[in-house]
């Protein structure tokens, strides 16, 4: 099986996905990234994770900021390619760029479709509490998300999933998803079947506005806030005037004014919330680094003795 594969890509689950396409010796004529973006304090231009690698291993990148264009779609046709793979690039292909290459255009998505399409579907997973999450390898068509299913492979969610550590977990599964299925896909064995209609769900872009914690919900819910937004965009909540950014919680019993704080002790910083409470156990406060509650405490525990409130200001 020799396949001439356009991949595109732009972060770092999309990088990972490219990586072992070659490390499994497979020819990548061309690589579509999105276009470098400022970043970091100076607001540099910085090339995505995929372009980054794409140029060390030397293969040609484009970085349209659209594939609409006929000149964009007719370069895309010069590299001749039998199969497009798409993971997590961010632009959304037209129909006229899915009927290019030969073999269609496949995608690896993160969710057990039709669960969670779109933009964030590792943080909504976790954010709504789910038990599994998954990764399918589908055949792309102009809907989002909405193709069938060539190859699926699921896993059980672990009590203190975080969106990090599920990204990073749900990428090797990808990653190995994606070999497996590329055979079946040279030959045609490999059939695709249609989402099922019901249960569909979209897991919307994530945004920093939603990281502000409303103490007014369940802990279970603040907990799951907590995992599903680490690393990114990270909980936060209002400290007199500061922000506090919350890496690490838990749920537990306990009961009073919601963001009130009940207790502080090297085990953590119990706050109250609508029902339950919250055990904070990592913490940063501005122009600090994360620190746990006890190392948070020795120095500044004067800020949360019980009875302050967190979040009033917001």
């Amino acid at each position: 099986m020799s396949l001439r594969i356009v991949f595109a890509g732009t972060p770092e689950f999309a990088a990972l996905h490219l990586q072992a396409l070659l490390d499994a010796g497979h020819s990548v004529v061309a690589v579509y990234t999105q276009p470098d973006r400022p970043a970091g304090r100076g607001q540099k231009l910085q090339p995505s994770p995929v372009k980054a690698l794409a140029l060390e291993h030397g293969l040609p990148v484009r970085q349209p900021a659209s594939l609409k264009a006929p000149e964009a779609q007719a370069e895309l046709a010069a590299f001749a390619p039998d199969l497009m793979i798409v993971v997590a690039y961010g632009l959304l292909l037209p129909q006229a760029v899915l009927d290019i290459p030969r073999l269609g255009c496949v995608n690896v998505h993160g969710s057990l479709l039709p669960r969670w399409r779109g933009a964030a579907p590792i943080q909504r997973a976790v954010l709504a509490g789910d038990a599994e999450s998954g990764v399918g390898i589908m055949r792309m068509e102009a809907g989002l998300d909405t193709g069938p299913v060539l190859l699926e492979k699921r896993l059980s969610l672990a009590a203190d999933e975080t969106g990090g550590s599920l990204h990073d977990r749900l990428a090797a599964l990808g990653c190995e998803a994606l070999v497996e299925a590329l055979p079946g896909i040279a030959d045609g064995s490999l059939k695709a079947s249609p989402q099922p209609e019901a249960g569909v769900s979209y897991a919307h872009k994530l945004a920093k506005e939603e990281a502000r914690l409303d103490w007014r919900k369940t802990a279970a819910e603040l907990e799951r806030q907590v995992r599903a937004f680490n690393p990114w965009p990270v909980a936060e909540t209002a400290l007199g005037g500061d922000k506090l950014r919350i890496w690490q919680a838990a749920a537990e019993t306990g009961s009073g004014q919601p963001g009130g704080i009940l207790s502080a002790d090297r085990n953590g910083i119990l706050v109250a919330c609508g029902s339950g409470a919250l055990r904070l156990e990592q913490l940063q406060l501005p122009g600090g680094k994360p620190l746990s509650a006890q190392e948070i405490l020795n120095g500044r525990g004067e800020r949360f003795a019980p009875g302050q409130r967190l979040g009033e200001t917001e």
